[in-house]
């Protein structure tokens, strides 16, 4: 299992690194003109680390992974929600800025706690990954949060024009979906869940609460 976790985290670490690489050389050679399409240039593997990221609550579930289920199971799909419900089906969102920002912070996240992870399951404890592991995410989940909602704020103008994921049922009786409501909702949900879920996870895998 080891040998599994290692090569999980290995691939998860050159994804990321690929899509962090990628927007850092767009940004410094084109600026500004780099948002428009930078969702274009890095969407797919974006989508495709974040599919896989889903394994990481299977790994909990079997016993692979001694972490806590509900700040992992938050972790994935409010980004599975933010990326595929929210980005994806609105070309209009894809070229905002704060798309880019948010993408920017998840993976200069991720390209430090998949090597982190990837160390720990080979067993090998390097003290200035550990430091950067347990000390960066106190400024970028706070901003990462902040994107999260500016970028669910940002998208309801649009799925409020078009009626994306809007439905009406016939059962019994009529039900609708009027899926801005329900962003509306998870715009207050998010902020609320995250926090303290987050901190309670990196409080615990630092050995702050478990040692």
């Amino acid at each position: 299992m080891k040998t599994y976790l290692a090569v999980y985290y290995l691939i998860q670490f050159c994804g990321h690194s690929w899509i962090f690489t990628n927007m850092t050389a767009r940004l410094l050679f084109f600026g500004k003109d780099s948002f428009a399409d930078t969702f274009y240039s890095i969407g797919l593997v974006m989508q495709a680390c974040q599919l896989l990221s889903v394994l990481e609550l299977l790994h909990i579930l079997t016993g692979v992974e001694q972490q806590l289920l509900l700040p992992k199971f938050f972790q994935v799909t409010e980004r599975l929600v933010i990326l595929f419900l929210v980005i994806t089906s609105q070309e209009e969102v894809q070229s905002k800025c704060i798309v880019c920002l948010l993408f920017f912070l998840w993976n200069l996240w991720d390209v430090i706690r998949y090597p982190y992870l990837l160390l720990s399951a080979v067993g090998i404890d390097y003290s200035t990954m550990t430091w950067l592991n347990h000390t960066l995410w106190i400024p970028v989940q706070p901003l990462s949060l902040l994107a999260e909602v500016y970028t669910v704020y940002e998208s309801l103008p649009y799925f409020e024009t078009r009626g994306t994921f809007c439905y009406t049922m016939s059962l019994p009786f009529a039900v609708s979906i009027y899926f801005p409501y329900i962003l509306k909702v998870y715009l207050v949900i998010l902020p609320a869940g995250k926090v303290p879920l987050k901190t309670m996870y990196m409080l615990v895998t630092s050995g702050k609460v478990l040692g």
